[in-house]
This record gives structure tokens, sequence and C-alpha cells, in this order.
């Protein structure tokens, strides 16, 4: 007899059931008896419990619970539950079979018959150890990644929304903005930002540029909670979620002021010393250069003096060596300036009364001026003196005064001042003491940034051709770094300009005069005439000072090096009264040569020819100098004064 169709369909769909509760091995699935026995058991539950079928059949499911939960009387209570309520679920510990706990969570289903009695309870078990366990590592790893957060005190890192609201706020955010979390959270980050960069939308392009490309980075001024700005390194990223949706946006931001400020001081000292270096090449190529025009100058107007002194008193030819000469001087002058410029200049230092001397000099300024252009002098009472040279001083006043009126052309007013001023520790150029600031200003049409940034440079000028030489500011410059000061010009477009010398204020015991160094009387030639051993490397500068010596009546021996000179005065063929050295000579220079006379004739007197301002180390300052170019009187001046002195 055949089985009715519907029957053999409920076999399979059993024999369908049973093999898919068997495939899971993920979760405990068994069946209950209406007293909690297990009536049913999975590979699932083998797998949680660590039970074979044939050992756990029959007995009852509250072994799978600890102790302390069948104390409690938990297993009763979770069947009853199921009974009553059509479903019981809960978390808890459970044991398997080697004694051992997992989490696990159950749900208990009851089952029900046709006729509504209840004919036992499914039972599903997860273990949830492993994903217990993973939350907990994962909470464990965000409370790391808060900590670190919250650790960084250099970059302010924090959380934007979709709309760029902060949603949190770390210490270093604190530190850098000055915002306290409960005051910023929940704000709009634009108000980090300038009211420029605000007018301009930076904040919500910044959030795009990120929503675009996912990520955004800049360099730019921030605000601070007090108003003060920095300069800030930014980043923002865009979070998205596993399907592309924008979270958030993760912002970096790096207060990195001083970096840029250490960056630029950088960049300004390389400049600086490029400039320096460029100076320096220049000063010594013009040192060099105004050396030689020494010379020449010092052929040309021994010359023409010597001329002058022989030539009857013609008018005709009166006039002509006047003007050769004062072209000239003229030379020598310029050289004066060259020499200045590249600080080889000899200087008479001493301590200058500054207003005595700017107010002996108004009436010949004034004079100069013309009448569009008025000048006033303004000094406070007891005003230091200045160490410099007072005659190097008064041609750098007067320098400056000049270009203060050529640079108002319709007239104006010219402000020559003085005024005290202390440098500190750290003071850009000059050394930590008191000093006397002379400033000359004017209200000319000034300077726009790249003149002023050439004002000081050598041959720059910005008049006409012929009217200037373009080494004005740079001798004074060169005066007032000799000197031990600065200059300092301040100019800004059609306000004016002011140009400060910076110059240090005399103690009592600044600049004593020696004899040596003391600019001599003028004075008788001496009675008697002397044997002058005359040392120069340059043909024509001893064949002129030879010259003037043999006209002042005095035997002159010529030497064209140090070592020539040594021979001439270890041969003992005439007795030598004075030596007259030029200081720059190759091999043997001028200081080293008298070092080797004083040691072997110690009482035999040398005077230096030089226009340097510095000897090499090891040189004597102590020997009278003779300034190049010199004159016949100058000559004959040193001649008095060393023969004095020795």
């Amino acid at each position: 007899m055949s089985m009715p169709q519907s029957y053999d369909a409920s076999l399979l769909d059993e024999e369908r059931y049973r093999l898919l509760i068997d495939a899971i091995t993920d979760y405990a699935i068994y069946m209950l008896d209406t007293d909690g026995r297990v009536a049913s058991w999975n590979p699932g539950a083998r797998r949680f419990k660590g039970y074979e079928a044939w050992e756990i059949l029959g007995e009852h499911f509250s072994r799978f619970y600890t102790d302390e939960d069948r104390l409690a009387r938990v297993p009763e209570r979770a069947l009853q539950a199921a009974a009553t309520e059509g479903r019981f679920e809960s978390e808890g510990w459970h044991v398997r079979k080697d004694g051992s706990r997992f989490l696990a969570h159950v749900v208990i289903d009851p089952i029900w018959g046709r006729s509504g009695e209840l004919l036992g309870f499914a039972k599903v078990t997860r273990d949830l150890t492993e994903r217990k366990q993973a939350e907990a590592d994962l909470r464990r790893s965000e409370q790391k990644f808060q900590l670190l957060v919250q650790g960084v005190t250099d970059y302010a890192l924090y959380m934007l929304d979709p709309e760029g609201y902060v949603s949190n706020w770390n210490i270093g955010a604190e530190r850098i903005k000055g915002y306290s979390a409960d005051e910023i959270v929940g704000k709009h980050f634009s108000q980090f930002y300038t009211q420029e960069d605000r007018e301009r939308g930076e904040p919500q392009r910044s959030l795009e540029t990120a929503r675009r490309e996912g990520r955004f980075e800049r360099e730019g001024w921030r605000q601070r909670k007090d108003g003060t700005r920095f300069w800030a390194h930014v980043i923002v990223d865009a979070i998205r979620n596993d399907d592309g949706e924008i979270l958030g946006f993760a912002k970096i931001t790096r207060d990195i002021t001083e970096k840029v400020e250490a960056q630029k001081a950088l960049a300004q000292a390389r400049e600086e010393l490029f400039q320096a270096q460029k100076m320096e090449a220049i000063g010594q190529l013009t040192g060099g250069i105004a050396h030689d025009f020494n010379n020449l100058l010092m052929a040309i107007l021994g010359s023409l003096e010597i001329l002058k002194k022989r030539l009857p008193n013609d008018p005709a030819l009166v006039p002509l060596l006047d003007n050769a000469i004062q072209g000239a001087e003229r030379g020598a002058a310029l050289t004066q300036r060259m020499l200045a410029f590249s600080r080889r200049q000899e200087l008479n230092m001493q301590a200058v009364d500054t207003a005595t001397l700017i107010n002996g000099m108004m009436d010949f300024v004034r004079r100069s001026l013309g009448g569009e252009t008025r000048i006033e002098t303004r000094f406070p009472d007891g005003l230091p003196s200045v160490v410099t040279d007072p005659v190097q001083l008064e041609t750098a006043l007067l320098n400056l005064v000049v270009n203060a009126r050529d640079a108002m052309t319709n007239g104006g007013l010219i402000t020559v001042g003085a005024e005290e001023y202390v440098a500190e520790e750290g003071t850009e150029k000059l050394k930590p003491g008191r000093y006397v600031r002379l400033s000359v200003s004017d209200t000319g049409e000034g300077m726009d940034e790249e003149t002023l940034a050439r004002a000081t440079a050598p041959f720059f000028t910005t008049k006409g051709v012929g009217k200037g030489t373009g080494l004005g500011l740079s001798m004074v410059q060169g005066l007032t770094e000799q000197s031990g000061g600065k200059l300092v010009i301040e100019s800004e477009k059609g306000k004016g300009t002011t140009v400060s010398l910076f110059l240090p204020a005399a103690d009592a015991d600044d600049c004593p005069q020696s004899p040596e160094r003391t600019a001599p009387l003028p004075a008788a030639a001496p009675n008697e005439h002397l044997t002058i051993l005359a040392v120069d490397d340059d043909a024509l500068v001893l064949m002129n000072t030879t010259l003037m010596l043999e006209d002042l009546g005095h035997t002159v021996i010529e030497a064209y090096s140090g070592a020539d000179a040594l021979r001439e005065l270890k041969g003992g063929t005439h007795r030598v009264d004075l030596v007259i050295t030029d200081h720059s000579m190759p091999r043997m220079t001028g200081s080293e040569l008298a070092a080797a006379i004083r040691k072997e004739w110690p009482d035999l007197p040398v005077v230096l020819a030089t226009g340097y301002a510095e000897l090499p180390s090891g040189g004597d300052n102590r020997l009278p100098r003779l300034p190049k170019p010199f004159s016949q009187s100058q000559l004959q001046d040193v001649i008095v004064a060393a023969l004095a002195g020795a």
C-alpha cells in the first residue's frame, strides 16, 4: 500500500531540517523536554560545550550553568519565562565539559503541540567569547587612542561633523587655540580663521577640498581665543563610512610660528652673510684701488707743490697750478671716501662733543642749503660725548645734510638731532652699552623698499650723472662701523628719510692721547740737515718723497723694499737719522720693517706712511703715522714729532 504524498513531503522537510541543523557549527541548537532534559544535539553544541551526543542526551541542561546560577535557580527560571512569556533571552557565563567557562548568548523558545500542550523547548546558544573579546579589545584600543590623542600637546587634534562643527577636542587644541572643550565643542571651526580668511571663504573651501579630494593641507594665519595670531600648518582629512558617505572630518593643526621665524632668521642670516661677504670683497677691491690712487696722487700733489714753490709768481701760471692742485685734492678726498667705505682709513679716534661739533657747522651748512630749505637742531642736555674721528664725523654729517637737501626739490625741513641710546644684549650689530644716536631727517620724497635696500651699496646713487659719486652713505657706514657703531636708514616713499648714526658713548678713559698719535703742531724745520732713509716700492711715490725731503734740505737714501732698507742700514755707509717707510709693501710690510729696525737699532726713529686705519696683528701701532697723500708741510711736521719722541 503506497504512503500518501503529503506524508512523503513531511518526511522530506524533516530530513532537510535535520541536515540544516547538523550543518550549523557556530550555534548550539538542541531540544529540551518539558523537564529540561536534552532531547537532541547538533555539531555546534558539541563544539561549544564539548559533549558528544551519547554523553549528554537525557541529561538536564542545568549542567551547562555555573554553580552560582544553579544555586540561584537560573535554569528553572529560564524555562518558566520561556513557557509563560513565549521566549527567554539572556547573556551570561556557561560551563563546558572540561569546566572552562564561555560567555554565551542564549535564546529559549517553547514548542507547543497542535492541541496547545507544551512539548518541550528549542534552545539556541551562541559563544560570545570572541565577540566580547573583540569588543573589549576595541574598547581598550579606543581608550588607548583617546589617551594618545589627549596626551598630544604639540598638535591640535579634533573632529568636525560634516557641516564643520567641532565634535571633540584634545589638550593640544586647548593649548594652541586657548579654548577648553566646554567652550568650543558644538561651535563652527571657522572661528579659528582670521576675519580676512573668513570673508574669502577659506573655511568652506578647505572642507570642500577635503570632501572632493579626501585631504586638504595648507599653511596660514590662525586666530586664538585671545585674538592673537599664529602661523599654522593644517591638515583636514575626510572620514567616510563603508558606503562612502561623509561622517565628518579629522583636523590636525600645528603651531609652526617658531619654526617659520627660525627659517626667516636663518634666511636673513644667510642674506646678511652674503651681503657681508659681498661688501667685504668690494671693500677689499675699493681699498686696493684707493691705495693705488693715493700713490698716484702723492706723486701729482707733491710734484705740483714743489713746482709751485720753484716757479716764479706768474699770474698766468699760478691759477693753472692751483687748479691742478685743487683737482688732485678732490681726488684725494674721493680716495678718503673709498678708504672709509672699505674701513681702511686712518681715524683719529677721540671723545667728541656732538652738540658742539654740529653747532659749529651750522653757519656754513645754512649758507649752503639755499633759501627754501630750513634746518633745525635738537640736542638734550647732558648728552654724552661719542668716540669717533671728529673730522670724518663732520664730513659724514655734511654729506647727510646735502643728501637731505637734494631729496627736497621744493625745499623743506632738515632736522639734526641726537639722543642717548642703550643697547641691550642681542641688539642687532651693537654690543651692549651706551650709545648716542645722531640723526638727520628730511621731509623729502623718501625712498621705496628697493632703493632703501641699495642705499649704502658702493657707487649707487639716485642723483644725475656727474652729481654724486655713490660713496657718501658708504663712507658714513664705514665711519660708524669703524667707530664701533652702526648706520640705520628709515624711509618711506613720500614721507621723507631719517638716517641715524649709532656711535659709542665716551667714557672718562676713552681715547687716551699718546705722543705718537697726537697730531703735531706746526713746527719749524730742524736746524741740522738729516740723513733720511726713504722706503717705498712705488718709484713715483719714492721720487716725490725724495724731492720734498731734499727741498727741505735733507739728504735722502732711497730703498725700494724692506730688505733693501735693512741692507743699507747694515752696510753702515751713511749714518741714518730717520726712516720713513710705506706700510703696504710686498714680502715685508712697513710695520715689519719697523720691528726689525727697533730690534737692531732701537734708537732709530721710524715714520710709517699709510692711508690704512688698521695694521696687521703684531704691527706697532705706536709708530708715528704720515697719512697718504701727504703735503710737504705734513712731512716736515712728522719729522719734527718723530725726532722729539725718539
